[in-house]
């Protein structure tokens, strides 16, 4: 089903900008500076599942405006990344073969801009969700890693993590101590032909990982409730769970403050932030 499928092109039409700390930095306080607007009682949706312990398995389906709370910058949108940057010379293989350096360059700011965020109220609710009950299961876009600083078990990584390097011939290896990479070719292989580490993530014109898919839609499938948090749905083929759970009858909630490519998927939905209509959805009391 996914072996073929790449992440879709997105038609930024943003210029060529050189990127700096201080740029990325921007991105990140204009979200953060960012109020949460009170929601339109009229049009939100009094969603509550008190007895949300009962159901046998619940898949949280988290997108960028869950991490957007935490004053990362999101992709797309206002103040998104790629309406400022060209994937072209950032975020695709032909960008890395060109000039990995300034590739690597790129990435190890996203780290520092993202390691300037913590976890919010909402990533602290799923933790103590799944503390409460095992059927809580995680899938994420994201790739971020502040679903797991908040102590979150995540089932799968759509399209990969910052935090992680993969080299062409040992494979993947972790790389978490701080924004700047521990190694930028691979320690590994013998230093006269050691490759560049590619960060592992899924990028533009990418074909996505079969196996990492191919798990989260048995998840998907076994779903009683399948809650859509801060995704837009715009980015296939990770947009096409939630017709998946849809299709084979899992009860369909949106949290998410607007109403986006997404929202008529789902039957129910609290036009909230995740850190009050995750509380508001799932009372732990």
């Amino acid at each position: 089903m996914f072996r073929t499928a790449r992440v879709s092109r997105l038609s930024t039409g943003a210029a060529t900008v050189p990127f700096t700390r201080r740029r990325l930095a921007r991105l990140a306080l204009s979200r953060r500076s960012d109020p949460v607007r009170s929601p339109n009682p009229a049009a939100e949706s009094r969603v509550s599942i008190p007895d949300w312990r009962q159901l046998r398995r619940i898949v949280l389906f988290t997108g960028a405006g869950l991490s957007a709370e935490s004053g990362v910058p999101t992709y797309r949108g206002a103040g998104g990344i790629w309406c400022e940057y060209r994937y072209e010379d950032y975020a695709c293989q032909r960008a890395f073969e060109r000039d990995p350096v300034k590739v690597l360059d790129f990435h190890a700011l996203r780290r520092a801009a993202v390691l300037g965020c913590a976890p919010h109220a909402g990533h602290d609710h799923i933790r103590a969700m799944q503390a409460r009950h095992p059927g809580v299961q995680v899938i994420t876009q994201n790739i971020d890693g502040l679903l797991q600083r908040a102590g979150v078990a995540v089932d799968a990584e759509l399209h990969g993590s910052l935090w992680r390097l993969r080299c062409p011939v040992h494979g993947v290896r972790a790389d978490q101590a701080a924004a700047e990479f521990v190694a930028r070719r691979c320690p590994d292989c013998p230093p006269a032909t050691a490759p560049w580490l590619r960060p592992d993530i899924t990028w533009f014109e990418d074909a996505v990982d079969a196996e990492v898919f191919e798990h989260a839609a048995m998840r998907v499938d076994d779903a009683e409730l399948f809650v859509g948090i801060g995704t837009s749905g715009a980015v296939w083929p990770a947009a096409g769970f939630a017709e998946r759970a849809r299709r084979r009858g899992a009860r369909m909630i949106e949290i998410n403050p607007e109403d986006n490519e997404a929202s008529a998927r789902y039957d129910e939905r609290l036009r909230l932030p995740a850190s009050i209509g995750l509380p508001t959805l799932f009372p732990l009391d």
